[in-house]
């Protein structure tokens, strides 16, 4: 596993580094749109984590030149409008993560990114539990207890998401967009119907998903009625 890091801010640069390591993925790194071509094309990333505005060729124009190497795109930036917004996804980028950003929330995309696209497993297991909750992630099957549940796809994902992610404090837009993407036309009530109906399979083990109140929610494992 490999990720191309372009970003102008050497401090950025750093910190994602360390934090992909953590993780055990390797990157690499540039800071402006030339190299990150010419990288991108050489080494063939897994991934590219891409600041949009750099001197000289910024990350829109990155996008362009790119856009025949199918290789996942999530794009870094300091500005929030929608439109950037819309103009990075239809330039062919997967995720969008405004500055500054918590390392947590940004590896996290990552995951989803990668596993959207297949290339990517926690720890490259086919089985991962969390407490008395195991997933098989090549048979998308769900047991507690040892018992297998039933969820619809969505709350399989949302699971997941959770026990890739736990304790790592989520808003309703961030679930949103992770789980179900940036091509999903709806709202933040479409996370909490599904929570709610989680909840109700995982039994008494739905103390495991926490409402943290006016921000969203987490996934940790304790058995606190």
């Amino acid at each position: 596993m490999k990720i191309l890091i372009v970003d102008d801010e050497p401090a950025i640069v750093d910190l994602i580094k360390l934090n992909l390591q953590l993780e055990g993925i390797d990157s690499i790194s540039c800071n402006n749109g030339t190299d990150a071509i010419r990288l991108a094309n050489s080494q063939n990333p897994d991934l590219i984590l891409l600041d949009i505005m750099m001197p000289g060729m910024d990350g829109f124009q990155v996008c362009k030149e790119l856009q025949g190497l199918n290789i996942p795109i999530i794009l870094l930036t300091a500005k929030n409008s929608i439109k950037d917004k819309l103009y990075g996804l239809e330039l062919g980028a997967d995720d969008y993560i405004t500055k500054p950003f918590d390392s947590r929330e940004l590896i996290a995309r990552v995951k989803t990114v990668l596993r959207r696209v297949n290339k990517y497993s926690v720890k490259d297991e086919s089985l991962i539990t969390a407490g008395p909750i195991s997933v098989n992630i090549k048979e998308r099957k769900v047991h507690i207890d040892e018992k297998e549940i039933t969820l619809t796809p969505k709350e399989y994902d949302l699971l997941l998401f959770f026990i890739e992610n736990q304790r790592v404090v989520f808003s309703r837009e961030n679930i949103l967009e992770s789980v179900w993407g940036y091509e999903y036309i709806g709202d933040s009530r479409t996370v909490d119907m599904h929570i709610q109906r989680l909840r109700r399979k995982l039994g008494k083990y739905s103390v495991f998903i926490k409402t943290v109140f006016s921000i969203g929610y987490k996934f940790e494992v304790n058995y606190e009625a």
